[in-house]
């Protein structure tokens, strides 16, 4: 009797985790995009020029505010957000952008903001941001070397798998970013019980990626951060070839680096756009 209901209990304890593998495999994209349509903000609220852009991506859309400097030499900032916020997040940052006297194209990935709904994923956002790459480059007929690529948290990865595609641009930069979603995972004990690389589909493997990057690199990332350790701008640091350059920002988290930095952060981005443009 004691061995079958062992057995029992065994057949339950299989299935669930099965069940669970199953659920974290086919459902990731849920535990990693967390996609909005809310535009809190615009740039006209920060008295900012900007015209609204659409581009293609395959038969679906994606939305993007293209801020020009008053400079047609200025630099352009191409900024890929993290993975809960959308344009409207972002117009105060992209204000103080615009004071350092730069052009800036905001996107919003598929899902979010006025973008097509469709649900992102890992293969989707790259998509997305080399519509931006060609936007700017092909339709805008910008110099690649004048363009910087910005991303902030899984903002960065797609921002390192830009640079990695085109190591002509003038300069990479990521705030607040990871190693790898493997890397995410491992920081909690409970998944390493599950077959994690078979399970995982969506990899963002940004410190494979970064080693081979043929571009200047500049890493933002807070000592506090409460999401993502610092340890990892260091990872990513050491590896990524030079010229290349780590801002840690004392009691900075995940989202305000920019406020408690101040003008170290701010400096540092300055000084890396003028060395790095042409």
């Amino acid at each position: 009797m004691l061995q079958k209901f062992s057995l029992i209990i065994l057949g339950i304890s299989a299935t669930l985790y099965i069940t669970i593998c199953l659920m974290l495999r086919w459902g990731q994209t849920k535990l990693i995009f967390f996609p909005h349509h809310l535009i809190r903000s615009t740039p006209e609220e920060h008295n900012l020029v900007y015209q609204d852009v659409w581009l293609d991506v395959g038969r679906e859309k994606i939305h993007g505010w293209w801020i020009p400097s008053s400079s047609v030499a200025a630099p352009t900032l191409l900024y890929f957000h993290g993975n809960g916020s959308n344009n409207g997040d972002l117009t105060e940052i992209a204000a103080i952008f615009h004071s350092l006297e730069v052009s800036i194209l905001l996107i919003d990935y598929r899902g979010y903001g006025k973008s097509s709904p469709t649900f992102p994923n890992e293969a989707r956002v790259y998509e997305d941001a080399i519509a931006a790459w060609t936007y700017l480059t092909a339709e805008l007929r910008l110099k690649p070397q004048n363009i910087f690529v910005y991303g902030h948290s899984l903002g960065g990865a797609v921002a390192i798998e830009l640079a990695s595609q085109h190591p002509e641009m003038a300069g990479l930069i990521v705030e607040g970013t990871f190693t790898s979603i493997k890397d995410l995972a491992d920081l909690d004990g409970w998944l390493q019980i599950f077959p994690l690389s078979w399970i995982l589909t969506q990899h963002f493997d940004s410190i494979t990626k970064i080693k081979s990057l043929q571009t200047p690199v500049l890493i933002f990332h807070g000592n506090a951060d409460e999401i993502i350790p610092v340890s990892m701008a260091q990872e990513l640091f050491a590896i990524a070839p030079e010229p290349k350059q780590l801002v840690i920002i004392p009691e900075a988290n995940h989202n305000n680096l920019h406020l408690v930095g101040g003008q170290q952060y701010f400096w540092s981005l300055q000084q890396f756009i003028k060395a790095n443009q042409t």
